[in-house]
């Protein structure tokens, strides 16, 4: 059975499970990359937002390789690329919620729906941005694309809440057209799509076909009222 729509409305009950992507859907992935760089910067110059950090910030605007730049720059230091790949993926990120995220969750639990994450990523990664964001009190499940050897679009990190909420509504947000809907879309799962110009992946709607595109789009998540 299908989500049920009335314009921007969503019917939310005991017998919903609704499913959110992270990076990029839930928070800005660029705000995670710029506290990344904040904390390589404070590793390496004992500054934050100082000179470094506008260069890496620099490189990346262009299109330039950061890393690259900082393992020359340091050549002659205990620098290494894989000191910087930890730096940037095991760090505690200063991110946060989109506008209307946390407001969306409370009201989907208080009418008794099931909540849950579906991410690509590394465990420790993701799981310091979920708590960074504090998400922990509204989520009830959480499947990482490393625990279970597969990324979007398997179906098998989808079929995770079937087989655990045994729901007959299921509806997913997401924000990348090349993995996030497809296959939710063909388990009878309803999908919404967040559209955002500071997304890192662009997000060019032409490139895919129908069976790529979600059934609606939002700009904000308070555009979606809950029933």
């Amino acid at each position: 059975m299908m989500m049920k729509y009335s314009g921007m409305t969503i019917k939310v009950d005991s017998n919903s499970c609704v499913v959110f992507d992270l990076d990029d859907t839930l928070f800005l992935e660029i705000d995670y990359l710029k506290s990344a760089y904040r904390a390589i910067a404070m590793e390496i110059s004992g500054e934050t937002d100082g000179i470094l950090y506008r260069q890496m910030m620099d490189f990346y605007t262009k299109g330039e390789n950061a890393f690259s730049f900082l393992l020359e720059k340091y050549k002659k230091t205990s620098l290494t690329l894989e000191k910087l790949l930890y730096l940037y993926r095991n760090h505690y990120p200063e991110i946060s919620l989109r506008e209307g995220v946390k407001e969306l969750l409370a009201e989907i639990k208080r009418r008794n729906g099931r909540t849950g994450i579906i991410t690509d990523g590394r465990k420790i990664t993701q799981l310091n941005k979920i708590k960074a964001l504090g998400l922990a009190g509204y989520i009830d499940n959480i499947v990482i694309s490393e625990e279970y050897g597969c990324e979007k679009p398997s179906k098998v990190l989808f079929e995770v809440f079937m087989k655990d909420c045994r729901n007959n509504r299921y509806c997913y947000f997401g924000d990348n057209c090349s993995k996030d809907f497809i296959t939710p879309k063909n388990l009878g799962w309803s999908t919404i799509c967040i559209l955002d110009s500071n997304n890192i992946h662009k997000q060019d709607l032409s490139e895919y076909s129908k069976d790529y595109l979600p059934d609606m789009f939002i700009k904000r998540f308070d555009e979606i009222g809950i029933i």
